[in-house]
């Protein structure tokens, strides 16, 4: 008996230790987002973004339970003067190589930058402009939320679906608004589609719940959108939320209104239920006592994608992570009907469009019929004999 119990002894202390768990630290970078909204129901939650991320964290713990890794996040808020430079060099002291980003066009370029020096990778989840893909594109920023461009496709290709090819275009006044209104114009161009005429809302400043009650806004519509040229569909470019939410069943003709308000191309959407999502949803209204937004869903799937990364590569290396999601191996579930991918040329993660009219999930683009060779979500957005990108 001494002698089975010394064996046994002795493979205890021959067999290997249990392998370290692996930590994974993630930073969250986002702005503070503007109150100022047409309806009360889209003034942005203190935690938006932030839910999204504590989320898909409680997802890859789950599952890091049996891959023995541990995944968490370490939030830090931007004020309009904040410097970003100085918030993100917080989150490197704290170990966080892998930052989830909610920031300015121009804050995402200047943390791109500081985050070389550290071997960090970004995670895009809100800033919709093209150019981050393409002229500005850097090979350490991970684009999940969809560009104005796909955003624009996915639209267009609906309506073009439906035959209504007429468009009556009204932009905002302010930058973003001629951003979204140049999208709109190029997926016109590429579909089919014709815009009769453009027009102009000139923005005025002002309070906009306070200082456009019902019956002022009943006579600005109407004049607003009078003596068009015959058209099927008026389209809103206002990125702002100045006018945009103020159209319907306001117009001069009875048309359906789509863009900015209306029909809305959209990553996610409260009322999304397809393909699983409605347990998405529940698990988020349970958390957080809120509805799951678009930010939220982008920055639950820049973390679900750092965990899915990980868990196949068995690393806490931002590069080795990269490259892993560049590769053919790589390939993320979304609740979409389709497992997404990352496009290689210029890092965008390919995705449907869902066309939400505020209740419900009206239709998904890519629309039957639109083809490509390689993938029909490169049917939405920049494809790659078009791109400007040239990683760095």
């Amino acid at each position: 008996m001494k002698s089975l119990v010394a064996a046994f002894c002795l493979l205890l202390l021959a067999a290997p230790a249990a392998a370290e768990t692996l930590n994974v630290k993630v930073g969250i970078l986002r702005e503070t987002h503007s109150r100022e909204t047409i309806s009360i129901l889209d003034i942005p939650a203190a935690d938006d973004t932030l839910a999204g991320v504590l989320l898909g964290a409680a997802d890859n713990n789950t599952t890091g339970k049996f891959t023995n890794q541990t995944f968490e996040a370490t939030d830090v808020r931007l004020e309009e003067g904040d410097d970003v430079i100085a918030a993100l060099d917080a989150l490197f002291e704290k170990g966080a190589l892998f930052i989830i980003a909610d920031l300015s066009p121009e804050r995402l370029l200047a943390a791109s930058e500081r985050a070389k020096s550290k071997g960090a990778l970004l995670f895009n989840v809100s800033a919709a402009d093209d150019r981050l893909r393409e002229e500005d594109c850097r090979a350490n920023v991970i684009h999940v939320a969809p560009t104005r461009s796909m955003l624009a496709d996915g639209l267009a290709q609906y309506l073009i679906w439906k035959q209504w090819r007429r468009w009556l275009l009204i932009k905002g006044s302010h930058p973003k608004d001629e951003l979204l209104a140049q999208a709109l114009r190029a997926s016109a161009r590429k579909f089919g589609a014709k815009i009769v005429e453009e027009r102009l809302y000139e923005d005025t400043g002002g309070g906009r719940r306070s200082d456009s009650g019902s019956v002022q806004t009943q006579r600005q519509m109407p004049l607003l959108t009078q003596n068009a040229p015959a058209y099927d569909a008026l389209i809103a470019a206002d990125e702002s939320d100045v006018f945009g939410g103020y159209l319907p069943y306001r117009t001069w003709d009875p048309r359906p209104v789509a863009g900015s308000a209306g029909l809305m191309p959209t990553n996610w959407d409260p009322a999304h239920e397809q393909w699983g999502a409605l347990q998405l949803q529940n698990r988020f209204i349970q958390t957080f006592r809120r509805l799951m937004n678009a930010r939220d869903n982008a920055a639950w799937l820049a973390m679900r994608m750092i965990g899915e990364a990980a868990t196949r590569t068995a690393s806490n290396d931002p590069e080795k992570l990269r490259l892993h999601m560049l590769g053919k191996d790589f390939s993320i579930a979304a609740f979409k009907g389709v497992r997404l991918t990352l496009r290689p040329w210029n890092l965008q993660l390919r995705q449907p469009i869902l066309l939400s009219d505020g209740r419900i999930v009206v239709s998904v683009s890519p629309q039957e019929g639109f083809l490509h060779q390689t993938s029909e979500l490169d049917t939405l957005g920049v494809d790659q004999p078009e791109t400007k990108c040239r990683l760095k």
